[in-house]
């Protein structure tokens, strides 16, 4: 299977950011072969240090040997103070050279070192703290921009639509505010709950339990229970159940997901306790080094609203969407604890069987056949064949071959002479 790399890349505006000190960051959408769309965000010194890189691997392309054979856009140096200004003003030619980069020859435009670029690092996973002192600032690309770089995409970009099922009123500037009925195209979708939507020329976060698509009832994304529980989590975050049908998790515990929901609340498993759990406080466990990561860039974070609990929420699909309730969960995945359990006792049971004792063997070396005990009283039992008889001397004789016949002349007469020597 061929190696994704990245088809388009579309600037969306810029972010001022105040964690660990104030700086700024791009807001990229990067849309990869294999259809899917991620939402990045890179800083302008990062962008430049790559550039500079990607010029000592091409030297050719790069102009270093001959400047009529450079095909490598150019990038201006980041100036030695950034500012809202300068960063607004880059936007143009940051978009243009990202568009530049992805219409290289592939040896420069599907390398490892551009995909590794715009790879979704664990940063970009979760939005920014809603309840800091200090809340991101987004700034949002200017339309003028945005319609000129519609002319260079190579492909038609469609976006999901969604409607609102309920008014949402956003907390921070890094949302956007929501009224029953209105339309968003979806950006960004998150497993942690928050989506990123544009709706004209507003675009911000919004909690995925206040969507539901247009097109139908049914959401692909969301999959069927898997009982199994085959990827295993590690809290990356403590969480004291507010509802009943939750579960409380200490930091560092690990447990199996059942069931990924949209609205960024998974049903997981511990032992055989099941719950909600928000999925933003959680890390696959073959990820430590990104978990100690996130673990420190979730703090002040909140989860989003569980569709439950939104209040007033006008939807044409809550009749025809089936959810399960939480003693369905309980119930099936204590049903397949069940069922796991009774195939590795009968596994067993089938191994110790199969396996006989010497004893056993040594008992049946008469080849007599055993008889078995499980038939029901009502079934006739099965008579054991009859084993043939020994066949007499006289036959084998009449049957064998000459030489045959020869040996055991030999060895009869021989055992005649002795049995006379020892008579005298």
């Amino acid at each position: 299977m061929a190696d994704t790399y990245v088809r388009h890349v579309q600037l969306l505006g810029f972010e001022k950011r105040f964690f660990p000190s104030q700086h700024y960051v791009y807001m990229l959408l990067v849309k990869w072969s294999d259809l899917t769309e991620k939402l990045i965000y890179r800083t302008y010194p990062e962008i430049y240090t790559f550039h500079k890189a990607l010029k000592e691997m091409f030297p050719i392309e790069a102009g270093k040997i001959e400047k009529r054979d450079r095909i490598i856009p150019s990038l201006s140096a980041p100036p030695w103070l950034d500012s809202q200004k300068s960063t607004e003003t880059r936007q143009t030619s940051l978009s243009d050279y990202c568009q530049a980069l992805v219409n290289l020859p592939p040896h420069i435009s599907r390398c490892t070192h551009l995909t590794s670029l715009f790879k979704v690092r664990p940063e970009d996973e979760n939005p920014a703290a809603p309840n800091t002192l200090k809340r991101n600032e987004t700034f949002v690309v200017s339309r003028d921009l945005a319609r000129g770089n519609a002319s260079e995409i190579s492909g038609p970009i469609i976006l999901d639509m969604y409607r609102a099922i309920a008014d949402y009123t956003k907390t921070t500037k890094y949302e956007i505010n929501l009224l029953a009925g209105d339309q968003v195209e979806i950006v960004e979708k998150n497993q942690n709950g928050w989506w990123f939507c544009q709706m004209d020329s507003k675009r911000g976060w919004v909690p995925a339990s206040y969507l539901e698509p247009l097109d139908g009832p049914e959401e692909s994304e969301e999959a069927d229970p898997d009982y199994e529980g085959s990827e295993l989590f590690i809290t990356i975050k403590a969480y004291k159940a507010e509802q009943e049908d939750e579960i409380s998790l200490d930091l560092g515990e690990s447990i199996e997901v059942i069931h990924k929901l949209l609205d960024g609340w998974w049903v997981v498993r511990k032992g055989e306790g099941t719950g909600y759990f928000p999925s933003m406080f959680l890390q696959k466990a073959s990820k430590r080094a990104q978990a100690e990561a996130a673990r420190n860039h979730l703090q002040g974070q909140k989860p989003p609203p569980r569709r439950s609990t939104i209040r007033n929420a006008k939807s044409i699909h809550n009749k025809s969407r089936q959810r399960l309730s939480q003693d369905a969960y309980r119930r099936n995945s204590r049903r397949y604890l069940q069922q796991k359990g009774g195939q590795r006792d009968l596994q067993n049971k089938y191994a110790r069987t199969a396996a006989k004792s010497p004893l056993q063997e040594r008992k049946n070396q008469g080849n007599i056949p055993e008889e078995s005990g499980t038939a029901s009283e009502g079934e006739p039992k099965k008579e054991a064949p009859v084993v043939p008889p020994r066949p007499s001397p006289e036959l084998i004789l009449q049957r064998c071959s000459d030489n045959t016949r020869k040996k055991i002349s030999i060895q009869a007469s021989s055992s005649a002479s002795t049995s006379k020597l020892g008579q005298a």
